[in-house]
Parts: C-alpha cells; sequence; structure tokens
C-alpha cells in the first residue's frame, strides 16, 4: 500500500541551456543538452519516493521510446507505476526547457498523451487507502474526481493546479484540499477567483516566491521563510522540489515552520542544479541545513 499518491503530468524533458532567451528574429547559443524525465506529478513523486515514502503515480504516457524511458526512470527511483496508464499508439508529452545563464526557465511542449485519463478512469481504491494525495495540473474533471474520493476517505489533499489556472475550473478540487500550492501569479488568480478575503482560514495556502522563500497562511495565521542565498544553476523542478518536501515533513509530523525550511531547502538544492529531476537526499538536505546555522 502507497502512502503517497500524487496524480497529473508525466513528461519527458529536452533540457537547452542557452546563452539567453531568444528574442524575435534572433539566436541564442545552445551551450549544453540533455534529456530526463518530468512533469510535476512524476518529479514529486520521484522526490517524495527518494526519501523513504512510498508513493504512487497517477498519469498516462505512450508506448514510444520516451514513454518507456519516463516510466523506467520512474521505477528506478521507487514509484510504484500501477496506476500509470500506458496509451497504444500515442506520444508521450515532451517539454523543452530553455535554461539561460541566470537559471531562468521558459518551456516550450506540446500535451501529448499525458492527460488521457478521465474521471471514468479513475481507480479509487488506491486514493481511499493513501495518506495523502498531491494533485498537479490535468483535466479539472479528473481531478475533482481523485480529490473527491480522497477527501470522503479522510485522506488529505494537496493541489498544485499550475500555470494553467486560470483557463481552466479547479473550483471543486480546491474546495476539498487542505493544501494548496501557487507561485505569485497563480496565488493571485487563486485570491480573485476563489478564496478572496478567506485565504488561509480552513486550509494551508502555501505561496511560493522562488529565490524569496515562501509564504504560508495557515488557520492559525502565516508564517515566511525567506529562503536560501544559492546561486541557481537551473530552476525547473524547484517548485515541485519544495512542495515534495513541505509535505514530506508534514506527513511526519513536523509543524508548518519546520516543513516550510525543509521546503524551501529542497527548492533551493534543486535550483543549484542541471535538471527538474535532482531533488535533494536527506543527507543532502539535512548537510545543507546544518552548514547554514
Amino acid at each position: 500500500m502507497v502512502r503517497v499518491v500524487t496524480a497529473g503530468h508525466i513528461n519527458w524533458d529536452v533540457t537547452l541551456r542557452v546563452d539567453s532567451f531568444p528574442v524575435a528574429d534572433g539566436e541564442a547559443v545552445i551551450r549544453s543538452q540533455r534529456q530526463s524525465g518530468g512533469g510535476s506529478a512524476g518529479n514529486v513523486a520521484a522526490s517524495l519516493a527518494g526519501f523513504g515514502i512510498e508513493t504512487g503515480l497517477i498519469g498516462s504516457v505512450g508506448d514510444d521510446d520516451n514513454g518507456l524511458l519516463a516510466r523506467q526512470e520512474l521505477e528506478d527511483a521507487g514509484v510504484s507505476l500501477d496506476r500509470v496508464c500506458v496509451v497504444d499508439g500515442a506520444d508521450t508529452a515532451v517539454k523543452y526547457l530553455l535554461v539561460d545563464d541566470e537559471g531562468e526557465v521558459a518551456i516550450l511542449g506540446n500535451d501529448g498523451v499525458n492527460e488521457a485519463i478521465g474521471p471514468d478512469d479513475v481507480d479509487e481504491s488506491g486514493i481511499r487507502t493513501a495518506e495523502h494525495v498531491h494533485i498537479t495540473g490535468q483535466r479539472p474533471e479528473t481531478a475533482a474526481a481523485i480529490a473527491t474520493a480522497a477527501h470522503e476517505s479522510d485522506t488529505t489533499v494537496s493541489v498544485d493546479p499550475g500555470r494553467r489556472i486560470a483557463d481552466r475550473n479547479f473550483t471543486r478540487t480546491l474546495e476539498v484540499a487542505d493544501i494548496v500550492f501557487a507561485n505569485d501569479r497563480e496565488s493571485a488568480v487563486l485570491l480573485e477567483d476563489h478564496f478572496g478575503q478567506s485565504i488561509g482560514i480552513d486550509r494551508f495556502v502555501v505561496v511560493k516566491h522562488g529565490e524569496d522563500g515562501a509564504v504560508v497562511h495557515a488557520p492559525n495565521g502565516s508564517y515566511t521563510h525567506a529562503g536560501f542565498d544559492v546561486d541557481p544553476v537551473d530552476t525547473a523542478g524547484a517548485g515541485d522540489a519544495f512542495a515534495a518536501g513541505f509535505i514530506a515533513r508534514l506527513l511526519e509530523g513536523d509543524d508548518v515552520e519546520r516543513a516550510l525550511e525543509y521546503g524551501n531547502a529542497c527548492g533551493a538544492l534543486t535550483a543549484s542544479a542541471h535538471g527538474a529531476r535532482n531533488a535533494p537526499s536527506t543527507e543532502e538536505i539535512s548537510a545543507f541545513l546544518g552548514s547554514r546555522f
């Protein structure tokens, strides 16, 4: 039985390090190229498994070479793929990540088949027996089905709706969420369209500020951590690493302030290395935190 289920996109990432982002009718120099698994749900699942937490994944890939590589990498990380759908004759989603010399990221991609799972395809058994479910961007109706099954079973739910929140209706999922993750832009949409003045009244709303840390709005007040001063190499996946670290510490019984500190350490270390799928180990995080005090 898995302890945490993550649900959402499983991608294959092609990371291109460039000297600068190209402008219209301009050209940028590719310094290096690497490939690895990606997708927010896959990233969080791999990070949690790396912390020793039994983790399963709900998502879909094609039966192409990229899908095979993505599944092999997740299996090697210790993630259960029992609920990952392999779609015959379909292409796995591929994202091209452009990373400049400052570590900032721009993304090009296709959706591929990473939203093949509909609400009627959701196997509720693993959701109902899990301790926690983490939902990332996907079909809103599928997210709602997963969140509802978890909520009805007293399984805690976290949601990171992602960049497309302004274009998709995640109302039902957000209604039952215990934790909501968002960056600065996404939090503005949440405040305007969903929470208004009720932010943090009956859930944790975690606003990620990148290199400036994060703030948690909770029922008993707000908590801020300024983050850690590191030299960013590649910020892709840093938000996913943050979420994994935050969730892991809450599951282990730590308080919000400790979870916030730990999440920021995970994000900082991930931003200090290449690729979205490079979350640090517990030993690396402990050494990092120990060196800061």
